[in-house]
């Protein structure tokens, strides 16, 4: 299997997820388009991974490419690829469905145990046999509401839709593929030491590099779900991938 990996950002590899790739022997072409990579057609791929990044989902103006890349993901979201995004990569599922994508209440920066599945999670290939509250890494102040036709899986008091799935698609607000060290790497970037300072206070970067730990069994269940989605979602749609034509669709 060939695998599509969009980055928006350098320090927000796939983490855990490249793992498993890895691990089961999976072709994986990196793009990171903040640093103006050109993006291939999708149609030469079996999956779309898209990860986070610091731009929101309706910067547009300010990132020009954002308009044709979210044409294209809904493009091959809406033709079946199957798809996998992470907080930004959750974002922009939503609004190329169609779904407003906005300022949440207030920001989640840091390890959060308040996530939990819902009923219909319960039913979800990949969901099903995830434990019914779960502790991840969340760095996000964007939410979005949940398009039509998709299943709410995840859910936070703070947050209504912490992870959805429409068709082939799933999207997660939360960063289960961050290690503690992966985590820790991201209060060394500036940007992102700033927004912690900003929006957590003069202590944060501390209080939160002290809690990293906690990360623990993040990546090990990112791993299995991923495996999951790879085995109920990708796997069963690689016929009529592999049917597709490489055309007019590059990104």
């Amino acid at each position: 299997m060939r695998f599509l990996v969009i980055q928006h950002a350098a320090c927000e590899p796939p983490g855990a997820y490249e793992e498993e790739m890895r691990a089961r022997g999976i072709a994986a072409e990196r793009i990171e388009v903040d640093r103006g990579d050109p993006v291939p057609d999708w149609r030469g791929f079996d999956a779309a991974v898209v990860m986070g990044g610091p731009m929101g989902a309706a910067d547009d103006e300010q990132l020009p490419w954002l308009t044709r890349e979210k044409q294209q993901l809904s493009d091959a979201v809406r033709a079946g690829l199957p798809y996998w995004g992470v907080c930004l990569g959750a974002q922009l599922l939503a609004a190329c469905l169609g779904a407003c994508v906005y300022r949440g209440a207030r920001p989640e920066i840091g390890i959060y145990d308040d996530v939990e599945l819902t009923a219909e999670a319960g039913h979800d290939p990949v969901f099903a046999h995830a434990p019914a509250r779960i502790t991840t890494l969340q760095w996000h102040s964007d939410t979005f509401e949940l398009p039509a036709g998709a299943r709410r899986l995840a859910t936070s008091a703070a947050y209504a839709n912490q992870a959805f799935a429409w068709r082939r698609a799933y999207g997660l607000q939360f960063h289960l593929e961050a290690s503690a060290e992966l985590a820790a790497t991201w209060l060394e970037v500036p940007d992102y030491a700033a927004e912690a300072r900003r929006e957590l206070g003069s202590q944060a970067l501390e209080r939160l590099a002290g809690t990293l730990y906690e990360l623990g069994g993040a990546p090990p269940l990112a791993r299995e779900l991923f495996g999951r989605w790879i085995e109920h979602v990708v796997r069963p749609a690689r016929a009529p991938a592999a049917a597709r034509e490489p055309g007019a669709g590059a990104l």
